[in-house]
Order: C-alpha cells, then structure tokens, then sequence
C-alpha cells in the first residue's frame, strides 16, 4: 500500500513567505476539521475541555487556526473524544493490514507548525498503528523557551539526524545528543527537546504505547 501525495509539502529550507503562509494555511484547515470533529459530536468548547483536559482557550485558539498543537495535545484530544490521533488531520483512514506494505515518499507528511517543533506526522492516512513515526525540526533554543514540560503516554524514540540536540527529561541531567545518536525513553516522564546551538535540529522520533482506538 502506497501513500498518495498529500498537499502542501514544505521544503527542509529555511522558512520563507510561501513557507510560513502554507503552515498558517494549515493551521485554519485544522482547526475547521477540529471544529467539526467536536461538533459533530454534539459537544460545546466547554465540554470539549472537560473531555480532553485542555484549556477552553487552547481548544478554541486551535479551532480558529490561531494555534497550532504539539503531539500532548493531539493525543488529550484523541484520547478524549475517543478517535484516531490521525483522525485529527484527515476525515477518514485505513487500518494497517498485517502482511502489508506502507510508504511514505520523501515529504509526504501532515504537517504541524509550532513555536518550538515543527512535526512532520507520518502514514496519516493509516488510522489504528502501534506507533506514531514523525520526522521534524527543533527550533527552540533554551528549556525557558518552554512554559512547561511535554508528557504523553507510552515510550518515545529520537534519532538525531542533523545538528546537535539537547533532551530534557523530569529529574534528570540534560543529555546531549549528536547526528546518528538517539534515546529511548518514558514519554510519561515531563520532556522536552532543544538544540544546543545556533542551527534546527533534524530528528526522527518514534511514539509507542498509546492506547488509540482502532479505525472509526
């Protein structure tokens, strides 16, 4: 099975105009697909929040494009309303079929825009997978770049694949990482990525263990 190419690709260039208005681009047709997804469901913003755990303010900033979620949020809100991760992104999917083959051409990938990350989420349109593979960039530059830390259920994997990156897990020493190095970790401990100079760091990360609904 062959992913089809999706629109919008980014470029691994430095960000231009075309660049930026493709994410806020994206950022608007997320949120209306969010809006759906609640309405849909009969839900108010209020009751959204109480459902995924999320600010009323947040949810709301998403709906109108004004914000973009990192993988955290993504996941309370799948969790919440009970849906595919990917079900974010996309109105349907197919489940993974044991026996098949998945491929994901060079920039075929759902984009998310943040401050700090910049996820590239790939086989979106398979709903219902064990992991949630995601290439990206790390833009932030300092841990204060962060107004908290990131924690998710299940286990993660980073693999650096350009620049110099730093992990900060809860309790713990900053630990560096170099290109072709890479961590496995608790994702439930509080984390976040930096990069420990002046250039993005590229990355591959792997997320495991969620406990997703199967296709709906």
């Amino acid at each position: 099975m062959e992913i089809p190419p999706q629109a919008n690709r980014p470029s691994e260039q430095p960000a231009s105009a075309p660049a930026i208005a493709g994410a806020e681009q994206q950022r608007i047709a997320f949120g209306q697909h969010l809006r759906k997804l609640r309405q849909d469901r009969g839900l108010t913003l209020t009751e959204c929040a109480q459902l995924t755990g999320l600010a009323i303010s947040t949810l709301s900033k998403a709906e109108r494009g004004l914000m973009a979620l990192t993988y955290d949020r993504l996941s309370q809100i799948a969790t919440g309303l009970q849906i595919d991760l990917n079900a974010l992104f996309l109105p349907e999917g197919e489940s993974f079929v044991p026996g098949s083959v998945a491929v994901a051409r060079r920039g075929e990938f759902q984009l998310q825009e943040t401050p700090n990350y910049s996820y590239e989420i790939l086989f979106s349109e398979m709903w219902g997978k064990a992991m949630t593979p995601m290439t990206g960039l790390v833009r932030a530059r300092s841990r204060m770049d962060f107004k908290g830390l990131i924690r998710h259920d299940g286990q993660e994997f980073v693999f650096v694949i350009s620049g110099q990156l730093v992990l900060y897990c809860e309790g713990r020493e900053p630990i560096a990482l170099g290109p072709g190095e890479s961590a496995y970790f608790d994702s439930s401990m509080g984390h976040v990525y930096t990069t420990a100079g002046e250039e993005d760091a590229r990355i591959l990360v792997v997320c495991f263990g969620q406990n997703l609904p199967e296709l709906r």
